[in-house]
């Protein structure tokens, strides 16, 4: 009779199950028309895959997809009558009722096919305590009947290998594949195989990343299973099995990986475009909808700057370092570093809370376990976070970018030195004054007021009467009082005081229209600062309004997509290069920028290029330092490229501790030539190395055919005091 109650109420228990009792279990329909989420994907121009935006990373492929032998492991190993049972192996069963239940033995193994998997993998369990896990199963029965009835055998081994989870957020098998072996799966030999079906049974334990002799123990039991079951034979088995394991980890983290600032700068756009499409009636979600992002990024082109970009700035960060000393601000500054505590979201959380000022900074002193990074690696510290603010105030950081010149395409972007740890990124987020950059905005607005190339200005320094004794220095010796520069030369060798007074001659009204007319959109000042550079702008601001002069006088607007599509490369979206309406500027005046910035190149600020980094190509360019050597700036322009580098601290109140260091001759400039040297040794890249300039017109040949330098006459000289600044009012568009 007692068997009889116990039976019925097993009975029972199990019906309450299946009317939804214990929740309610999804119906054909539902089964019949559940969804993937996929990861959408970012790749370069050249098809290479970069990155992902996900909620989970997974990417559903076709069963065609799959490997015959990464078929043949999974049955082997986790469901070896998977052909033959409907949902259900009641000989499974049967031995875990008996030996798992009945006699406690755990190696026995579990009861689940891969169709009672595949229901855990859609309906997750919640919650884990004995009553629910008893629950769960039978849920997970009910629901492997009803999917066995609704889809072929293949098709349930298709949706099993792309729900199940590989760990870390992994799911699918497309994903494990690009993981942990950087191909596709229909790409996977047998010991690869192997070795992703080996980690379902625990993916953490047999984490081959992780645990490598775990893991290869596993991958040899699942070939041994697939001797078993007469998909290998003893010696595939024996030679695969004495195989080494061999990874290619690829870890697709917002934060790793290559291009991270460029990646996050798609992911802002791509949320505007999806915001929009669906205002529109669309229904796209970035991370679920799998979508595919093609960009304008060079995948070999970015590769080189990031390891070039990695090589200069840990050098530089060594003599920066090294240069402060001991008194270094990082070090002996109290009021700094107290005031950058008070921008940390440590401090702005006990601030919000009422604490006084001395407790909290007394609490951010106290130490911890902490993990902190430089050039080196990351390293487990015992550090406060007043210690972690003194280490990270100190370091060097860049913003470079290299864009087609002719269409704005942006080929490569590094935002900074580590996305982990500096999100802020310098190409689009940061404003920072450009120094003797924007000298050549300055120049074509004068030539565009008619003002000769041969002009001639004096060298010597002036006081302005009327900008409160403002005096515009240069770095040479006083000599060059004498000395009245070509704009040619003047422009080339980086001369502030004629800068200025070429400024006062075109008016700052037309510098300032000038650079409008460039596609500068940042408001700048309206001072006779401006010719030195003290107008901020971002890094694509500035490659943008170049590229004028390598684009026959029309700016260009950097841009990253090329094109958007869905999981099946239907295109959703085209994005066009944005290029000026109208000409900046005329052919001539371009022309003569053009000569005068070669001459930067070849024997001006920049000639470390030729001397330095012995490169021969055609080359135009600029280079930028501002007060206090607080950013060093470098712009090249060849005829493929226009390229821009800025280096300098987050902090604005730490700077270079010589101009010597922190010129942008030094500090910036080598971002580009390090980078060039490493395409011009490789072939793939001669398109664009070995591109020649356009002749210039020989009109534009005779108007530069001056003498650089005119050095005043004896009498002048005589009666001229080179230690005295000579004093007048600054008269902005004066023709004197």
């Amino acid at each position: 009779m007692a068997i009889v109650a116990i039976f019925f109420g097993i009975f029972l228990f199990l019906l309450s199950v299946r009317f939804g009792a214990w929740g309610k279990l999804p119906g054909k329909n539902e089964l019949a028309t559940f969804h993937y989420y996929r990861a959408s994907e970012v790749y370069t121009a050249d098809s290479v895959l970069i990155g992902k935006y996900y909620l989970n990373d997974q990417q559903p492929i076709p069963y065609e997809n799959f490997p015959e032998h990464l078929i043949n492991a999974l049955v082997s190993i986790e469901d070896e009558r998977f052909y033959e049972h409907s949902g259900l192996d009641y000989q499974s069963l049967l031995r875990v009722g008996f030996k798992t239940i009945l006699m406690q033995d755990q190696s026995s193994g579990g009861g689940s096919t891969l169709t009672q998997q595949l229901a855990k993998n859609l309906y997750p369990r919640k919650e884990r305590n004995k009553t629910n896990l008893i629950v769960n199963k039978v849920k997970e029965m009910i629901i492997a009947k009803r999917l066995e009835n609704l889809f072929t055998k293949e098709e349930i081994l298709g949706h099993y290998l792309n729900t199940v989870s590989f760990g870390g957020n992994t799911y699918g098998i497309e994903s494990a594949s690009l993981k942990f072996f950087n191909k596709p799966t229909d790409q996977l030999n047998i010991e690869e195989s192997a070795t992703l079906v080996g980690m379902l049974k625990a993916t953490h334990s047999y984490n081959p990343r992780l645990f490598p002799g775990k893991s290869t123990d596993r991958r040899n039991l699942v070939l041994q299973a697939m001797l078993n079951n007469d998909f290998l034979s003893q010696i595939e088995k024996d030679s695969i099995s004495a195989l080494p394991l061999k990874l290619d980890y690829r870890e697709f983290d917002h934060d790793e990986g290559m291009a991270p600032y460029f990646r996050e700068e798609v992911r802002k756009i791509l949320r505007k475009w999806c915001e929009i499409e669906n205002e529109n009636g669309q229904n796209y979600n970035l991370y679920t909808s799998g979508l595919k992002i093609y960009t304008t990024l060079d995948s070999k082109m970015q590769q080189l700057a990031e390891e070039t970009m990695a090589i200069h700035m840990s050098s530089l960060q060594n003599e920066f370092e090294k240069s402060h000393g001991k008194n270094a601000p990082w070090l002996k500054n109290k009021a700094l570093i107290e005031k950058l505590v008070k921008r940390t979201e440590s401090y702005k959380k006990l601030k919000k809370l009422g604490w006084d000022d001395a407790v909290i900074m007394d609490t951010l002193q106290q130490k911890r376990t902490m993990t902190l990074a430089d050039w080196k690696g990351e390293k487990l510290v015992n550090a406060s976070t007043v210690d972690s603010v003194q280490h990270y105030m100190k370091f060097l950081n860049t913003g470079s970018l290299a864009i087609d010149a002719q269409t704005g395409a942006v080929k490569t972007w590094i935002g900074g030195i580590n996305y982990k740890y500096f999100k802020y990124d310098h190409v689009a987020q940061s404003k920072r004054q450009v120094g003797s950059t924007f000298k050549p905005i300055v120049y074509t607005a004068a030539l565009e007021t008619g003002i000769s190339p041969c002009t001639y200005f004096s060298a010597q320094e002036v006081e302005y009467e009327n900008l409160k004794g403002w005096s515009p220095s240069n770095s040479g010796d006083k000599d060059e009082a004498y000395l009245n520069y070509s704009m040619e030369m003047a422009l080339s060798n980086s001369v502030n005081t004629v800068a200025v007074k070429v400024l006062e001659k075109t008016g700052i009204e037309n510098v300032i229209q000038q650079a409008k007319n460039m596609g500068v959109l940042s408001e700048l000042p309206k001072q006779p600062s401006l010719a030195l550079g003290t107008g901020e702008l971002y890094v694509n601001e500035m490659a943008g309004a170049y590229a004028s002069y390598t684009n026959n006088g029309k700016a260009v607007y950097p841009y990253l997509i090329q094109t958007i599509t869905n999981r099946k490369d239907s295109i959703l979206a085209h994005f066009e290069p944005k290029r000026s309406n109208s000409f900046a500027f005329s052919k001539k005046t371009g022309q003569i920028m053009l000569e005068m910035m070669k001459s930067t190149i070849d024997q001006g600020t920049a000639s470390r290029i030729r001397t330095s980094y012995k490169l021969k190509n055609d080359i135009a360019g600029k280079t930028g330092t501002t007060q206090n050597n607080k950013d060093a700036w470098f712009v090249a322009l060849t005829p493929k490229l226009v390229h821009v580098s800025w280096v300098g601290l987050d902090n604005h109140e730490i700077g270079f501790k010589s101009t010597s260091l922190g010129q942008g001759a030094n500090a910036a400039l080598p971002l580009f030539a390090l980078w060039y040297q490493k395409l011009n040794r490789d072939p793939e890249f001669n398109v664009m190395t070995k591109a020649r300039f356009s002749k210039p017109d020989a009109t534009v040949l005779e108007l530069l055919d001056c003498e650089p330098i005119k050095r005043d006459g004896f009498f002048k000289r005589l009666f001229k005091n080179p230690n005295k600044k000579k004093a007048k009012r600054f008269r902005s568009g004066s023709k004197s």
